[in-house]
């Protein structure tokens, strides 16, 4: 009769154990999914971030190219003139300026 309680024993820690193992199993799975979930967030939102990124950066670089050829223009006869006209009311000789009303 005490083989059978030490046989009895045994078998209901195995379980036990077994139950214990398979938990910590479940809960490492679970944790991994939990976290797997998270980083997927994470990897959207620095997707949708980086497409932003990328648009800003396109938006920069035609503004530096407007900014390069406007400072280009800035050196021409013709920006000299157009400023001469405007700003200072300034005319080529026998040139007739109209003015509106």
């Amino acid at each position: 009769m005490a083989r059978g309680r030490v046989a009895y024993r045994k078998r209901r820690q195995n379980r036990f154990s077994m139950f214990m193992a398979v938990l910590v199993v479940v809960l490492i799975m679970v944790a991994v999914a939990w976290r797997s979930i998270e980083l997927k967030q994470k990897i959207e939102e620095y997707s949708v971030k980086e497409a932003q990124l990328s648009a800003e950066i396109e938006s920069e670089k035609e503004r530096s190219t407007e900014i390069e050829e406007y400072g280009i223009y800035t050196q021409t006869k013709a920006f000299f003139e157009e400023v001469a006209k405007d700003k200072l009311g300034l005319v080529y000789e026998g040139e007739i300026l109209f003015k509106q009303e």
